[in-house]
């Protein structure tokens, strides 16, 4: 690419905004300038990019006069409240937060999976909910040679998911677990360390929380099938950054685990860790940090006869967020 661009980021001192920086930084992303929008309280700090410290401006309607992409991470609030005015100033907006995905004139993209979307956006695009961006990564090449019919899935979801203060909270817990002094809950309904808890999300009258209704209906609208059956349960584990997933799902036809293994190990985004003889599969501990998608534990399942089985790590604050969003700016 030999044209350069001008890029903002809303909400740049957050943790998913930080790793915008370094993900744009990383792919040398044709960036001619950079400018970084936070909160009043973070008027005047700096963030470094490519050798240089940027100063920190204050997110206003006025912010996006000669932008050309906005990558949003604010929240679903602030993106309704500034990403009309940053598309009314001629910016295409990137929105990680939740408040345009379900738009009906909005793209929801991953680009491993449905790029092609990126093409009927009218200023905003959206970024998926980061469980849904790690499942879909991996079950689309296996939905291309046989329908899925069926999802079972539940989520090992880390701390960085509820932002910066959730995962300063994990390390101090587990400090003051360890010193046996009290506990400071803040971030999180119930103590996070040495524990686990159903998502931090509301509960509908159906049982299911907001979490697992994002995965049911994101899922459906990225790969265009209204009639795919998703049975969610996503949960909170005391990890920094990296979710997980177990996952079942059953196709129109029994693909087997040597031609899902074969398919997998040439899907983009995807790598297979799958080794049984020394019980190593994927771990949230070795995708810190990784673009890719690590798959592993492989196996029919037993219970259906069109099934299979089997476990995925990704980066949330990557994949499930940052480089995602990247990707779609590198679409356009």
């Amino acid at each position: 690419m030999s044209k350069k661009f001008n890029i903002a980021i809303a909400g740049a001192t957050g943790a998913v905004g930080i790793e915008m920086i370094k993900t744009l930084e990383h792919r040398q992303f044709p960036t001619k300038n950079l400018k970084l929008l936070a909160s009043k309280r973070s008027i005047g700090k700096t963030l470094a990019y490519d050798g240089q410290d940027i100063v920190i401006e204050e997110l206003d309607h006025d912010s996006f006069n000669d932008i050309d992409i906005a990558l949003f991470s604010a929240g679903g609030s602030r993106s309704k409240e500034f990403a009309p005015s940053a598309v009314k100033s001629g910016a295409v907006v990137i929105d990680n937060s939740s408040a345009f995905r379900m738009d009906h004139d909005v793209p929801l993209v991953v680009p491993e999976v449905n790029p092609e979307a990126v093409k009927r956006h009218q200023g905003i695009i959206a970024n998926p909910n980061c469980t849904t961006i790690i499942l879909l990564v991996v079950l689309k090449p296996l939905y291309d040679i046989s329908r899925i019919t069926r999802i079972i899935v539940s989520t090992y979801q880390s701390a960085s998911g509820a932002g910066a203060k959730a995962m300063e909270e994990l390390s101090m817990q587990t400090s003051q677990v360890l010193e046996n002094s009290e506990l400071t809950i803040d971030a999180f309904p119930h103590q996070i360390a040495f524990n686990l808890f159903s998502h931090n999300s509301t509960i509908f009258d159906n049982g299911y929380c907001e979490e697992e209704q994002k995965m049911i209906n994101e899922s459906r609208k990225i790969l265009n099938d209204q009639s795919l059956q998703i049975c969610p349960t996503t949960i909170r584990v005391p990890i920094l950054r990296a979710h997980a997933e177990s996952v079942v799902i059953e196709q129109e036809r029994k693909v087997s685990v040597e031609e899902a293994n074969k398919i997998l190990s040439a899907a983009p985004g995807v790598k297979i860790v799958d080794d049984r003889s020394n019980n190593y599969f994927p771990m949230p501990i070795d995708v810190n940090g990784q673009d890719f998608v690590a798959v592993g534990r492989i196996r029919d399942d037993v219970s259906s006869d069109k099934g299979l089985s089997f476990f995925i790590c990704g980066d949330q604050l990557l994949k499930g967020a940052a480089l995602n969003a990247v990707q779609i700016a590198e679409l356009l």
